[in-house]
């Protein structure tokens, strides 16, 4: 399906446009930012009567529907249209989404953020944060508390879980950040990838994996709502400070629309029970992709990592076999 989707390009393109960078032949970044640019043709403006909006779907996605209510219906408010929330069941399908028209703003994870960027023309404005900092994550590497694993090192020709190819704390940091710890995937240890975050962590709970890489605000998440008690495990390694999932509009709406979207994401405060959800933000703290992303780009470069058409179809993929074989299941 991917591939039927990706096929189509316009001839002229290449022609109109003085600077592409990593972007699709069908955007253009003429003031490199690295998202898309604006159509010049006005007449190519979109301005929906309802906005559909999303968010990843990296755990239930029936959680986050019921979370962003209120601020669905501040948007409402804000730009005098009707918004709905879109269920996606994978990665791949959320930047279809976007890429094809069907979806407006959208919540991408961390590591996809760059396909949504490159192939979607989705254009980053925000993350969950507070008055004063975006609220980040860590990859972290768990294990059973009662293990012997002590440090990196001890997991080689151990079952390690990564979670899915195109996931930044699951798999895509691992893969720049282990080697310098004494341990390198694929050649200390076969990637065994259990397709999502929280299944990583039940995974290594219940003794299916010795270790996982995973996002320290899922594992976060997962304790507090008692999916797993948290006593039960050892963090062996926690990396650097990373953005949580990006907030984004599609390039094309009309300018007078994204301002207000803008605008909407500048003053909404989340009430207590989102707060909650979310670990603490209050907030949608204002970024940039080129700024902001520049670590998550810096990793992907590292290992060889493209956001480009291959590398989505391959996520794609991935993401089509795991959802197959869950349903055999």
């Amino acid at each position: 399906m991917m591939a039927v989707f990706f096929a189509w390009v316009s001839p002229s393109l290449a022609d109109e446009c003085k600077n592409r960078g990593s972007l699709d032949v069908i955007f253009c970044d003429e003031d490199g930012d690295l998202v898309a640019d604006a159509p010049k043709d006005p007449s190519k403006f979109r301005d929906p009567s309802t906005l559909v909006f999303t968010y990843t779907p990296v755990e239930d996605p029936a959680v986050y529907r019921d979370a962003f209510k209120p601020f669905q219906d501040f948007l409402e408010e804000k730009t005098g249209k009707k918004v709905i929330y879109y269920t996606v069941q994978s990665n791949s399908a959320e930047i279809e989404a976007m890429r094809s028209g069907r979806l407006h703003i959208a919540g991408f994870s961390t590591g996809p953020t760059g396909f949504a960027v490159n192939l979607a023309g989705a254009v980053p404005l925000a993350v969950k944060g507070t008055e004063k900092e975006f609220q980040g994550y860590n990859l972290i590497v768990i294990v059973k508390k009662d293990s012997p694993y002590q440090e990196l090192s001890d997991l080689k020709g151990k079952k390690v879980a990564h979670t899915s190819q195109s996931s930044n704390s699951g798999n895509l940091a691992p893969r720049a950040l282990f080697p310098d710890q004494g341990l390198i995937p694929d050649e200390d240890y076969e990637v065994l990838y259990s397709g999502k975050h929280d299944q990583s962590v039940l995974g290594v709970n219940s003794g299916d994996y010795d270790a996982a890489p995973v996002a320290s605000d899922v594992f976060t998440r997962m304790a507090e709502r008692g999916v797993v008690n948290a006593d039960d495990f050892r963090i062996i390694y926690r990396s650097p400070k990373f953005p949580t999932s990006s907030f984004a509009y599609a390039y094309d709406l009309k300018p007078e629309l994204i301002e207000q979207i803008r605008e909407a994401f500048r003053e909404f405060r989340f009430p207590p029970e989102m707060q909650k959800t979310f670990g603490g933000a209050d907030r949608f703290f204002e970024i940039t992709y080129k700024e902001d992303w520049g670590v998550i780009r810096q990793i992907a470069k590292s290992i060889g990592e493209e956001y480009d058409r291959k590398g989505l179809d391959q996520m794609a993929k991935k993401e089509a076999e795991k959802a197959a074989k869950k349903k055999a299941d």
